[in-house]
């Protein structure tokens, strides 16, 4: 059987660490296409030797794109971006880099691609990483109309800058917040909940519908070999929906730790971003502000996981596995062994 050649732009992130792993035991010879080879260097013992490559690609230039894709059976498109710095825009990496990857997947005479988006992008949308997603999708439909776009919501795992981030928060902060509460709390009176019941929670903020990156990862691979999926859109999200309160509870759980849920409106998110998106490090930018007011949630009518054949696995089953080291006892651990 004649070896399969693949090249995964962004295969060095988060999701392409376990798709390209997916990819090694199914047999495929992968490129991995990066800005600096020695950022997926690490890769290679995934594979046997010779079956992963990290090439130097840019995918502003078309030609660093079409060496890339030169000779392949499939392209992945992983490349994105959650703020913008100095020349990494939106525009740019959104939608000039995704139409050229996709037009080098044509050129190439590539049978399959997969371009991965997010949940809840649309032309409309109220912060420019959702409108220039939504651009990026239809730049690829163009070139490439067989393509599968698979929009994802929050993705976990071992690696993931969200469930980590908030638990390191935890370790070093009396509270966490919860996104997208009311400005004025509702005052409830002579309510099962007592004489007076102050609701500063609201709904729980922002929905968000967590999805494991394994399950991602085997999202792409069944794309890839399904004739079916070619020129569909999946949503992708786990078996449940939490509200920004619950998420803050599930992390608090598993990391056995109290603290504070202080409700944060988005018109004090915003203002605070205002400030803390022109530090040097970028913590939280508006137009991420913008993405939370959103719920990022999967569609009730749209393809999702189990149309690629992936069961969505649980956060309560993952989280455990990597957020142990955050528990209060390992930190206890860690100070007696010092003293």
């Amino acid at each position: 059987m004649r070896k399969r050649t693949i090249t995964v732009f962004g295969g060095s992130g988060f999701v392409g660490r376990h798709l390209v792993r997916r990819l090694a035991a199914d047999g495929w010879t992968i490129r991995i296409a990066v800005r600096d080879p020695e950022d997926a260097a690490y890769m290679k013992p995934m594979g046997n030797v010779g079956q992963i490559v990290p090439i130097p690609t840019n995918v502003l230039n078309e030609e660093s794109v079409a060496r890339a894709v030169e000779g392949v059976d499939c392209v992945v498109n992983l490349v994105g971006i959650l703020s913008q710095w100095g020349r990494q825009k939106f525009e740019n990496i959104h939608v000039t880099g995704a139409a050229n990857i996709a037009k080098a997947a044509t050129a190439a005479g590539a049978s399959r691609m997969v371009h991965i988006s997010a949940v809840g992008v649309d032309a409309e949308a109220l912060s420019l990483y959702g409108r220039t997603k939504a651009a990026g999708e239809a730049a690829v439909r163009e070139a490439f109309p067989a393509a599968v776009i698979l929009r994802p919501s929050v993705i976990f795992g071992p690696e993931d800058s969200f469930f980590n981030l908030f638990a390191g928060l935890a370790r070093f902060t009396p509270a966490l917040p919860v996104f997208g509460c009311p400005v004025i709390p509702k005052l409830t009176w002579f309510s099962d909940k007592g004489t007076v019941h102050c609701d500063i929670y609201g709904d729980g903020g922002t929905k968000l519908q967590p999805v494991y990156v394994g399950d991602v990862a085997d999202a792409i691979v069944n794309a890839l070999k399904t004739s079916a999926a070619a020129g569909e859109t999946y949503e992708l999200g786990g078996p449940q929906v939490y509200s920004s309160k619950e998420i803050m509870e599930l992390l608090l759980k598993h990391i056995q730790r109290k603290r504070w849920l202080i409700p944060i409106p988005f018109f004090w998110l915003s203002f605070y971003a205002w400030f803390l998106e022109k530090w040097p490090e970028t913590i939280i930018t508006c137009d991420q502000i913008n993405q939370l007011k959103t719920d990022n949630v999967a569609g009730s009518d749209a393809k999702g996981l189990a149309d690629l054949g992936v069961e969505a696995t649980g956060a309560d089953t993952i989280l455990p596995s990597y957020l142990t080291r955050f528990q209060l006892s390992r930190d206890r651990n860690i100070g007696e062994a010092f003293n």
